[in-house]
């Protein structure tokens, strides 16, 4: 593999704007460009690429020999197209950067695209020439675009007077159809000597052919691996990125199936809660109207108690009173003691009212407070009264001794 260092330099004039070539005489430029560098950077790791513009206000280096395909084809974006190309100041700034190139090993080359008419003297082109052979450098030339008479006689003097060893060469590219870059794949400007790049150019030309559609992304992995494991990590993020993007959606459409179900739910339970309230309050008005009867029943058949005979009512009472000492024998005992005890109290009232009853008794009782007199006739009445009153209670006590005793 050839170890050298190449400076390109580009025709950025006003010429530039024609459409002679596709799409435009500077896009099949930049194109061819960017397949140079791809070849050049592929052939050797070691290889470094350089590119200048050779119009406008004046020589601008672009980019100093590098081995960093990306910084090559970014400073390829964003050119100015204006004013005339200048040829010689072109190649003598080319050739000062290779000069200064780092690894002092590397073959010099300098490949210069000619859009626009050559106004420079031949002479000064063949000096120019020269200089480059006596440094070793190598020098390859694209004809392209206008096309007067003196211009193809020039370049091809300077080639002449710089060529050593066929090391340089001139290709001749004319308008039509056919792409700037599909033209230079076939020739030494791409392939070099038959050494370096020349399995890249095989596999650009097998890529404009349409050869390679068997590999993946149209790329062969054994001449660009970088390139070939770059595109299949991008398309793995896209199809991740297309497949996270999928089940969100499938996650939100069954969020979305799911809370109408919910809602749906909400709504029975909601309606059931509803029923059930309104059985519960139907049967509360059931009792409280069950209560209500029942009380009125109550109140019904106080109210007839009330009303019926005494003599009847105490006979009932009577008779249940006698069916519940029969089954209660403690109640039975408890009845006795209270009889016993009210007709102790009867028999102490009566020997009260016998007490009240006797006059003698009671004249001394009026005899012994002070300032009554006995003999008074209202005493008197008044002992009369007493008296009458203690043995109609006595006559009574005696009429129902004979009812307790029954009971």
């Amino acid at each position: 593999m050839v170890l050298e260092a190449t400076m390109i330099c580009i025709d950025n004039s006003e010429w530039m704007r024609n459409g002679d070539y596709s799409p435009s005489r500077f896009q099949a430029q930049a194109d061819a460009v960017n397949l140079i560098c791809g070849a050049k950077t592929q052939s050797n790791p070691e290889n470094t690429v350089g590119v200048l513009t050779m119009a406008g206000k004046g020589v601008r280096v672009l980019v100093t020999p590098t081995s960093d395909l990306g910084k090559i084809l970014a400073c390829m974006h964003g050119l100015e197209i204006g004013g005339e190309m200048n040829l010689a100041a072109g190649i003598q700034v080319a050739q000062l950067a290779l000069k200064h190139r780092q690894n002092k090993k590397q073959q010099q080359r300098i490949i210069v695209f000619a859009g626009s008419p050559v106004k420079h003297e031949k002479k000064l082109l063949e000096m120019i020439g020269r200089k480059l052979k006596k440094n070793s450098v190598a020098l390859d030339i694209v004809n392209f675009g206008e096309e007067d008479d003196g211009k193809k006689e020039k370049l091809e003097a300077l080639l002449t007077a710089v060529n050593n060893n066929d090391t340089s060469h001139i290709v001749h590219v004319p308008s039509g159809p056919t792409a700037l870059s599909d033209v230079l794949i076939s020739t030494p400007i791409f392939t070099g000597d038959g050494e370096g790049g020349s399995g890249f150019a095989a596999a650009a030309a097998a890529a404009a052919a349409g050869g390679v559609s068997g590999y993946d992304f149209g790329v062969d992995p054994n001449l660009d691996p970088e390139l070939a494991l770059a595109l299949r990590v991008s398309m793995e993020e896209e199809r991740a990125r297309q497949e996270a993007a999928a089940k969100k959606a499938a996650e939100d459409a069954a969020k979305q199936e799911k809370g109408g179900e919910l809602q749906s739910s909400s709504q029975d339970a909601t309606m059931t809660e509803n029923t059930t309230s309104v059985a519960a309050s139907q049967t509360d008005n059931k009792r409280n109207d069950l209560s209500a009867d029942v009380d009125n029943a109550l109140l019904e058949q106080a109210l007839a108690m009330s009303m019926d005979d005494p003599a009847t009512s105490h006979d009932i009472r009577d008779t249940d009173m006698s069916d519940a000492v029969a089954d209660d024998p403690e109640l039975a005992l408890a009845l006795q003691l209270s009889v016993q005890e009210s007709a102790k109290d009867s028999a102490n009232q009566a020997d009260v009212n016998k007490l009240l009853g006797d006059p003698s008794f009671m004249s001394s009782i009026f005899a012994s407070l002070p300032g009554v007199d006995p003999n008074d006739p209202s005493v008197q009445d008044l002992l009369a009264s007493m008296q009458g009153q203690s043995e109609s209670q006595q006559k009574n006590n005696e009429d129902k001794e004979p009812n307790v005793e029954e009971k």
